[in-house]
């Protein structure tokens, strides 16, 4: 992810060569790109989306070698509307699809476009990767403790911060307990993504500002009355696409494009959160019983397969307006969030 951010060439044993395009240095040229399936499909490029294999990653070529500014006019939908005329373009076979398929998950994880120049002329050193690590940064079972400490906050001064850390992954999640533990009550718990624009920044674009400050007094309420909760915050800003692929997608929002939408014309896709490392948090806590706040039947699905069982769901209130409209729509009709 390191050598993604820098622009640097990496490779999986039996692949070629695949150097990110949105971070390349230099004037690299290559007889072939490497896109998402949803990207293609965005560029109606339907014979190439069926030439995905497994449905995940296409391999184009075009008529001509791509120069870097033609390779980052496929892969940004920024470019489309300055550069709407792409092709023609042929789907090649795409006999190392697993190494493929890594290749853009990584991209997303490492926040930048999951799009590839293959083989390009002057990699230079190439990093490489093996598809099998994927699955061993992804596996919840290697999150564990960090450190705690009190953490007095305005909500309640009676709390506690506890930082989770995986060894490969730079992100810390973190748990914040309020109220005094106590094994005859349930606690009341709310899983929440990162989202710096709403938490932070008060963006009248989404609901995750009020959602989380109707959390945190929700909890407070429940301590003072002798109960207790948790707020399990996820450090997977943007539905799991980062903070700048985020503000891509806001972008596409203004030209109006759904949020789901959005994400799907970067390449990405509509929900890339990581919900199981919520329910190993709360494992690492001893916690194997919650009510959980939230409207998204996903996260009760995710805590049941993990064993968590949830004894409520209390749904949160909405915060709309004009400026979050159809975001709170799309989550309700397309998303399937339990909403009015």
């Amino acid at each position: 992810m390191d050598a993604l951010r820098h622009g640097w060439p990496i490779a999986g044993e039996g692949a070629p060569v695949l150097q990110p395009i949105e971070t390349a240095f230099g004037d690299p040229t290559s007889d072939c790109l490497l896109i998402s399936a949803s990207r293609a499909a965005t560029l109606k490029l339907a014979n190439q989306r069926e030439a995905a294999v497994p449905g995940a990653a296409v391999l184009l070529r075009g008529a001509e070698r791509f120069e870097l500014a033609a390779a980052r006019a496929v892969a940004d939908p920024a470019l489309d509307l300055s550069a709407p005329l792409k092709g023609p373009f042929a789907a090649l076979p795409l006999g190392w699809g697993r190494h493929a398929e890594a290749a853009l998950e990584l991209a997303r994880i490492a926040g930048i476009l999951p799009a590839f120049m293959v083989a390009p002329d002057g990699a230079g050193e190439v990093q490489e990767f093996a598809a099998a690590d994927l699955a061993a940064f992804a596996d919840p079972a290697r999150l564990t403790v960090a450190t705690r400490a009190r953490l007095p906050v305005r909500a309640l001064e009676e709390a506690e911060m506890i930082a989770f850390r995986s060894p490969d992954d730079l992100r810390e999640h973190v748990a914040l307990v309020i109220g005094r533990r106590s094994a005859e009550c349930v606690p009341l718990v709310r899983l929440h993504s990162e989202c710096l624009t709403g938490d932070v920044f008060g963006s009248l674009k989404c609901d995750c500002g009020p959602q989380l400050d109707d959390a945190l007094a929700a909890i407070s309420a429940e301590a003072r009355r002798g109960g207790w909760g948790v707020v399990l915050y996820l450090r997977q800003e943007g539905r799991g696409i980062g903070l700048v692929n985020k503000l891509r997608a806001y972008r596409l929002q203004d030209q109006g494009f759904d949020t789901l939408d959005a994400n799907t014309r970067l390449g990405l896709p509509e929900e890339a959160r990581d919900f199981p490392v919520a329910a190993r948090m709360l494992d690492l806590l001893g916690i194997t019983q919650i009510r959980l706040m939230t409207n998204n039947p996903a996260k009760l699905a995710a805590f049941a397969a993990a064993g968590v069982t949830v004894t409520e769901r209390v749904p949160l209130a909405l915060a709309g307006g004009a400026h979050n409209a159809g975001y709170l729509a799309a989550k309700r009709d397309r998303a399937g969030h339990l909403l009015p």
